[in-house]
């Protein structure tokens, strides 16, 4: 866990209550956590989930993980250091967003158990909502989808320490959702989690 190296800092209240914004958006904040293999379908559902969101007058607001690296995570790799930095980072940045009466979808293959924990945790100190979905995909068929081409340079040894291949994924133990992306479409996972968030109060 990263530690606060600054000094002579003090946190600085404001005046707007979580009741205030909430009653201003007409929705409360909360954190989607999407988390999975590489091709399991993870941006493909946060993008979709977006899109019916602000068709129904919500606020959302997508992180996505390869496009997070190409500005706030540009200076990290993909060593176990940095893949724990990288998801910091977005948990700090998700809450911000939770806080603020947003829903945050955030697509992030988040591998290790560890790291997605302390994002979770970082929203239930600040007594925020944070769904993890853990968007379950065979490996083979993950592989097959490939929409990257990431698989086939991992098994020719061109990506060194590849989620699932040569570096291992945890699977979750305690999501609010699983989905099986092998077994149903886009469309029905979209619905899976708008279903989640309305018996939960979110967009309802």
């Amino acid at each position: 866990m990263a530690e606060t190296k600054a000094t002579n800092i003090h946190w600085h209240e404001g005046a707007v209550t979580r009741e205030e914004r909430r009653d201003n958006m007409g929705q409360q904040g909360a954190s989607i956590w999407f988390t999975g293999l590489s091709g399991s379908g993870k941006s493909t559902i946060a993008v979709a989930l977006e899109q019916v969101l602000l068709q129904r007058g919500r606020h959302a607001y997508r992180l996505d993980g390869d496009n997070i690296r190409f500005g706030l995570n540009k200076n990290l790799g993909f060593s176990a250091e940095d893949r724990a930095e990288n998801i910091r980072r977005i948990g700090e940045v998700t809450k911000l967003f939770a806080d603020a009466g947003v829903v945050c979808l955030n697509s992030f293959i988040s591998p290790y158990t560890a790291d997605r924990d302390a994002a979770r945790a970082l929203h239930a100190d600040a007594s925020l909502s944070f769904i993890e979905v853990y968007v379950k995909c065979p490996l083979d068929v993950a592989e097959e989808r490939d929409p990257k081409g990431l698989y086939k340079k991992a098994r020719a040894g061109e990506i060194k320490g590849f989620t699932g291949i040569d570096d291992p994924y945890e699977e979750p133990e305690k999501a609010e959702l699983v989905i099986d992306t092998s077994q149903c479409s886009i469309e029905e996972a979209v619905q899976q989690v708008l279903n989640y968030l309305e018996s939960q109060g979110i967009t309802a």
